[in-house]
C-alpha cells in the first residue's frame, strides 16, 4: 500500500522539505563558500557547494527513475559559489515538480526495476527514497554549520530547551506526576 495517496499530496510534503533545505543553506555565512572537511571519503569529504549541487541533481536522477526513463543523472548545475545554491535548490524543485505533477496516481504503486539489482520498488518508495537522500544531505551540511559555530536554523522554530521548559507545565495541564512520561 503507498505511503502517499496522490502525486499532489507528495509534491505538497516535498514543498515542505525543499523550503527548509533553501532555508538552512540560505542561512549559511559567507565563509561555507568552498569549506570542505578537514577528513573524508567520498561523499563525507564533499565540499558544501558539491553537496548542494548533489541535491538538486540527486533529485532529477529520482524524477527520471519513477517517471520510467532510467536511473539517469542529469550535469549537475552550477553552484560554484554561495549566491547560486538556493537558486539551484529552487530551480531543481520546480524542475522536479513539473516533471511529476499530472502523473497518474496508479504509478505511486507501479513497480520502477532498480539500478543495481534485479530487484524493484514501488513509485512511492522511490519519492520516499528521494526525499529521505534530500533531508540527508540538508543534515550532513546542518552539520557541518554546527561544528563551524555557524547558525543552524530550528526544523519547526523550537528548540528542545523551550519544550523542556514547557514539560512541567504540560504535565500538569494533564494530570500527570513528575517524571513519567504519561503514554
Amino acid at each position: 500500500m503507498a505511503m502517499y495517496r496522490s502525486i499532489d499530496a507528495f509534491l505538497a510534503y516535498f514543498e515542505a522539505v525543499n523550503r527548509r533545505a533553501m532555508r538552512d543553506i540560505g542561512a549559511l555565512p559567507p565563509e561555507a563558500d568552498g569549506w570542505t572537511p578537514a577528513v573524508g571519503e567520498g561523499e563525507g569529504a564533499w565540499s558544501i557547494n558539491k553537496l548542494v549541487g548533489h541535491m538538486c541533481g540527486s533529485r532529477l536522477y529520482f524524477a527520471s527513475a519513477y517517471l520510467g526513463r532510467g536511473w539517469v543523472s542529469p550535469p549537475p548545475p552550477d553552484v560554484s559559489r554561495r549566491e547560486l545554491w538556493v537558486p539551484a535548490l529552487a530551480e531543481s524543485f520546480e524542475r522536479f515538480c513539473d516533471l511529476l505533477r499530472g502523473t497518474p496516481d496508479d504509478w505511486l504503486e507501479r513497480k520502477v526495476a532498480m539500478i543495481d539489482s534485479g530487484g524493484a520498488l514501488s513509485g512511492w518508495r522511490i519519492l520516499a527514497m528521494m526525499a529521505e537522500h534530500d533531508i540527508h544531505h540538508r543534515s550532513q551540511i546542518d552539520t557541518y554549520a554546527g561544528l563551524n559555530g555557524w547558525p543552524v536554523p530550528q526544523i519547526f522554530d523550537r528548540t528542545a530547551e523551550t519544550i523542556g521548559a514547557l514539560q512541567a507545565q504540560e504535565r500538569a495541564k494533564h494530570g500527570l506526576a513528575g517524571g513519567g512520561h504519561g503514554l
